[in-house]
């Protein structure tokens, strides 16, 4: 039986326009797409609120805030990957891709973090089959160069888990994100309690391993790229060099550079600049970095991540439309620009025969209030 839903009153966000319209939903796809106000028999009025694709995150580490929510708890995970997913559902996000890291340290116990990778994916692809979750869950791998176990963790991986993302990730001390080597002190001593004698002993240890592995590690992380047919993003870029290098590896989307010289060189390369949600949303980076609205305002930010607060990904959203005064383009950033990046042909965009996943939204005080997300038709918040 054809299953049918209509959306009115609405106003649509459509690819390069806003407009006041209504959408017919049928067996899962965008049927018809409407102009006017009026309310077709059976619809839904939306009231004037708005409608666009459902949001599609591409880098999140929410799960783990799930699994960890106070130091030295393991919450069960099937619980942790269900209230990750009913979250995500709730601030309109539609598609995720899940950041998982690959790449663990065991010799060191002070500072060091174990494997987790293969389990935790088997248990995201174990929920999902079962369709125990809301939206639509994909795989993102970051693969931790400055790691002891990278390559046999990727190796653990195949064409079967439709991974979608790899990103090479280099936390090196002095390196990228932590350039700045006082940032990286303030992370690492505050969250294991290490004296100045033993983190400047762990930093050397740090560089070592990455002198002795970090070579074959990238590359070995491209490999893998390619033969799970994923797309390969960089991590934290800072320098013309490091968008080089990112541009010879087959990189195509830069996540988070930190400086406006590393997005520039990416826009010349023809790499997607990701930038955080959150930094956009409280008006600058929280370790020193680039303000993700001076790289909006100079036109080098393409997509947006909610990082660590999903619910900034449609924030932040509608703060660029109403900076750049178009809606559509705002939107854009976290709809059809991260689908394009990642080769999903069948979202992202309202255009009549693509998935129906769909958002309502209103603004109440200046903040978009979530009001109903549609997964392939379906509603499921």
């Amino acid at each position: 039986m054809t299953q049918e839903t209509i959306l009115a009153n609405a106003q649509v966000v459509l690819p390069d326009a806003v407009i006041t319209g209504h959408l017919v939903i049928r067996d899962g796809l965008i049927a018809e797409i409407g102009t006017g106000a009026a309310l077709p028999k059976g619809a839904i009025d939306c009231g004037g609120d708005h409608l666009c694709p459902g949001l599609i995150e591409l880098h999140t580490d929410n799960l783990e805030r799930h699994i960890a929510p106070r130091p030295r708890v393991d919450w069960p995970h099937h619980a942790a990957i269900v209230a990750h997913d009913a979250e995500l559902a709730g601030t309109g996000i539609a598609t995720v891709f899940d950041a998982i890291r690959v790449g663990s340290i065991l010799s060191d116990k002070k500072a060091g973090y174990g494997k987790y990778a293969r389990s935790m994916a088997d248990e995201i692809l174990a929920m999902r089959a079962a369709g125990a979750l809301r939206i639509s869950h994909h795989l993102h791998l970051r693969a931790e160069t400055c790691s002891e176990t990278l390559i046999e963790e990727l190796d653990e991986f195949g064409a079967a888990d439709r991974v979608g993302i790899v990103s090479l990730m280099d936390h090196t001390p002095g390196q990228r994100q932590f350039a700045d080597i006082s940032k990286f002190s303030d992370y690492v001593r505050g969250k294991h309690g290490m004296d100045q004698a033993a983190f400047d002993a762990y930093c050397a240890y740090l560089e070592g391993l990455y002198a002795r592995l970090g070579p074959s590690h990238q590359a070995a992380t491209v490999a893998a790229a390619r033969r799970f047919g994923a797309t390969l993003a960089s991590h934290d870029d800072t320098t013309e060099a490091h968008v080089a290098t990112s541009q010879a590896q087959g990189v195509r989307v830069a996540e988070f550079p930190t400086t406006a010289v590393a997005a520039q060189a990416c826009r010349a390369a023809g790499i997607a600049v990701i930038m955080g949600a959150p930094n956009l949303v409280r008006g600058g980076s929280h370790s020193g970095n680039v303000a993700a609205a001076e790289l909006a305002d100079a036109g080098l930010l393409d997509i947006l991540s909610s990082d660590y607060i999903p619910a900034a990904l449609l924030y932040g959203a509608v703060k660029l439309g109403r900076r750049w005064e178009d809606m559509a383009r705002g939107i854009a950033t976290v709809t059809a620009n991260p689908a394009q990046a990642v080769g999903l042909t069948d979202r992202g965009r309202i255009a009549v025969g693509l998935r129906a996943d769909l958002l309502r939204f209103a603004e109440v005080g200046g903040v978009p209030l979530s009001r109903g997300l549609w997964v392939q038709g379906a509603r499921v918040a």
